[in-house]
Formats: C-alpha cells, structure tokens, sequence
C-alpha cells in the first residue's frame, strides 16, 4: 500500500471536506426555469413504450393543460450533510432527463420544470419541504436518500396521495403494506440486501464475517437483516454500531473486525463510513475485502485507488456494462460537474422519464399518475433491470450488480474521476420483494 494510513486518511477527509465546500458552492437554485419557447422540432415520445401492456386502464381523464403551462416535478434530497454526494447525482441526473425531454419538445408541448428542495438529511426539514413541493403544484416528486428522512416523507405522500421516489432510502418502514404513491427506484428494502452479501460470503467460502452498521434506521435495518440472514448459515458474524461522520472516528470498529479475525467486512449497512472503513481495514485488518453502501463508487475511490483495487465491492441499479448506460454516462458528464455518473444519477434520469411517460398518457394529476406507474412497467437507460413494483411500492424485479474495483482502464468517456473502473462479480437473481411486517 502506497503511503501511511494517516496520509489515506487525510487525503480521505480532505476529499470530503472539498466535495462538501464544492456542494455548498453550487447549491441548486430553489427552481430551474422551463424554456419560454419550446423547440420547434416534433417531440418524439418522451420515454420507451412499457414492456408489457398495462393491467389496468386509469379511469383519471387527462386535463386540457393551459397552454405553456409547465409539468412541475419536486427534486427532494439531502443536498447538504453526509448523504450529499449522492444527492448531487440524483439532482444532476433528474435536471438532464427534464432539458432532454424538454429540447425534443416537452410533453405533448409542454416543458417539464424541476423545483428543488433540501431535505438536509433531517426528518422533520424533509417533511416541510415535501409539503412546500406539494403547495407549489408539483405532480410527483423524487430523490430520497437517508432512511431517516424516506420514512416519514413516505408517510406524508400517502396522506397527500402524491407519488414519492425512493433512491437510497432502504429502511422497510418506509413502505407499508397500505402504500400506494411511495415507489424505490435504486436500492432495495434492506431485507433485500442481506441475501447476496450471504450468498458471496458463502461462494468465496468465507467463515467469519464483520459488519459495521450506521446507528440511523438503515444501519440498524441492516443490522437486523444481517443477523436473520447470516443466522444458521455456519458463518460466525459480527456487527459493531457505529456513529455517523464527521465527527466519527473507525479506528476500534475496524481494529474489531481484526480481532474477530473477519475474512470479509460488511460495510453496507454504513454508507458514510465507506471510505475510512476500506482505508483502515487495509492495514489494521489484513487488506481483507470490504462491502459496501451502494455510495457513488468515485466517493471511495477518490486518493484510495491502491487499497480499493481488487478489494472495494458494491452493489447498483445501474448496468455500468451496458451500452444505454455508456451513452446516458456520456450526455451526463457533459452536462454535469460530476466526474462519474453514478447509480443515484442513473434513477434521478429515469424518475423524470417515468413521470413524463405517465403524464403524457393521463395528465398530470398525481393519483392518475400513481395508477399509471402501478400499472406498468418500464425499460430505462443505464438500468440493470426493468423497473416495476408491488401493489405497496417495492421493487418487483430488482437485479442489482455487485462489482469490485479493478484498475481498468475506464471505458473511453465514461470515468472522469480516474482510471479505474469495475469488474463484474454478479448480476443477480430477481430478488424476492420484502413484504411489509414480515
């Protein structure tokens, strides 16, 4: 390993220092203004036609729109606090699909217009501004990272009968068995999650595993996954809680993990921790593999390219192998300041796409738009499965990848962060969807 481990250390708060004064810098305006005029070639369909025929018909009738009246669509996400970097992704990629639709021609002429609003990673912020999205119109809104923000707001969209995307909010009490305008997009309930970290442990014939879980509700629903899972399989586990950065220090949590003697540290269930716990564990744990959090793979990697190399797996809803991928990655980083399009930004494009689907075939009012969504089923770029949902909002065919930084090179275009790019480990099987009070 190049360097000491307070140089990797350094050079990983550092990073994030400079990614959070690079966010506060370009905080999103609280709207982006749809064009005036729109563009005088035909529009073309706003999104591929479903892949299977609905199952029921909306009985919504679409209104007659003013003319020029804008499709007003909430962004609502962590835009500030630890979940930022992935906040950034999702804005970026619901803000491209809202100028590409809106270039070819809006929606049956209208213009598509994001309205922002920073849930700031805290409950109670999360809840005023979805209310204030629903007061300024919008027909749906999107982009919910933390767990601890996705299940009140959920609660607040079932109450408001407006369709609400998850992202990265896994925790299953955002979802309810009497859910029907709460929909995931990217990660699944957290439940969903435990199977293939087993399943790999099991093929790498691993006999000692350690997690390392955030004490907010998605690490302890991973916590408890962990421990449902793992139970009875002959792999010894265990699972050390840890704070939230920035403030947190891993030291001890990872130092455990290598007195347990664990061949492989789970860290997905700490999505903030990503990046220290794989810096550490490369010298205090034997340089043993480290899962984790679904986080924006350039987040880790950043100064630790030496020690993440053949070591750092992850999961995503995004095919980074795919060419609908390759192309979407392209218009992204040519659109966006980031430098890698993530899987956050993958479902922020393909939100918008949805909704612009559902409003040009009933309107854009929000139960029609809800039924619609129930009712369909959707191929969007850059994904590695089709999207659709159970009656209560879970995703109903999920097939995450799961990857392991390799040294690459990146695809031509496709990785402005660096050099390195993925090797595929598995392309799983349709998980089984987490049924709400199981």
């Amino acid at each position: 390993m190049n360097g000491t481990i307070e140089q990797l250390l350094h050079k990983s708060t550092a990073r994030l220092v400079l990614v959070c004064l690079v966010l506060t810098a370009c905080a999103a305006p609280a709207t982006t203004a749809a064009p005036t005029t729109a563009p005088t070639q035909a529009p073309p369909a706003a999104t591929t036609a479903p892949t299977t025929a609905p199952t029921a018909v909306p009985t919504a009738v679409p209104p007659t729109p003013t003319p020029g009246e804008p499709i007003k669509i909430g962004t609502l996400t962590d835009l500030t606090g630890p979940f930022a970097p992935w906040a950034v992704q999702v804005r970026d990629g619901m803000a491209l699909a809202a100028k590409e639709i809106n270039e070819a021609g809006g929606v049956n002429g209208r213009m598509i217009e994001i309205v922002f609003q920073d849930a700031e990673n805290n409950a109670d912020v999360g809840v005023d501004r979805f209310e204030r999205l629903v007061e300024e119109g919008v027909s749906a809104v999107g982009g919910i990272i933390s767990s601890g923000v996705g299940a009140p707001v959920g609660a607040a969209a079932e109450q408001a009968k407006m369709p609400l995307f998850l992202v990265k909010s896994g925790t299953q009490a955002a979802l309810t068995a009497d859910s029907r305008y709460t929909f995931r997009t990217c990660l699944p309930a957290a439940p969903m999650d435990a199977g293939p970290l087993l399943k790999y442990a099991q093929e790498q014939g691993f006999t000692r595993v350690g997690a390392i879980v955030a004490d907010y509700p998605w690490g302890q629903a991973m916590k408890s996954a962990i421990e449902n899972t793992f139970e009875g399989s002959g792999i010894e586990y265990t699972i050390e809680v840890a704070p939230v950065p920035p403030t947190t220090d891993f030291t001890p949590f990872v130092r455990a993990m290598a007195d347990f003697g664990a061949e492989m540290i789970v860290a997905t269930g700490h999505p903030p921790g990503n990046t220290a716990i794989v810096a550490l564990s490369a010298d205090l744990a034997g340089n043993v593999p480290v899962t984790g959090s679904w986080v924006p793979p350039d987040l880790v990697v950043g100064g630790l390219q030496d020690v993440a190399i053949g070591r750092y797996a992850d999961f995503s809803c995004a095919d980074y192998f795919s060419d609908s991928y390759a192309d979407l990655a392209k218009r992204y980083l040519a659109f966006s300041d980031n430098k890698f399009m993530s899987d956050d930004a993958v479902a922020g494009y393909g939100i918008v796409t949805m909704v612009a689907e559902a409003v040009g075939a009933v309107g854009d009012d929000p139960v029609a738009i809800a039924e619609y969504l129930h009712a369909n089923s959707f191929e969007l770029p850059g994904y590695a499965y089709t999207m659709s949902w159970t009656e209560w909002g879970e995703l109903a065919e999920a097939r995450p990848i799961f990857t392991v930084i390799s040294a690459g090179p990146a695809p031509e275009g496709l990785n402005e962060a660096g050099d390195w790019w993925f090797e595929l480990l598995t392309h799983s099987d349709p998980l089984t969807p987490y049924e709400p009070g199981q």
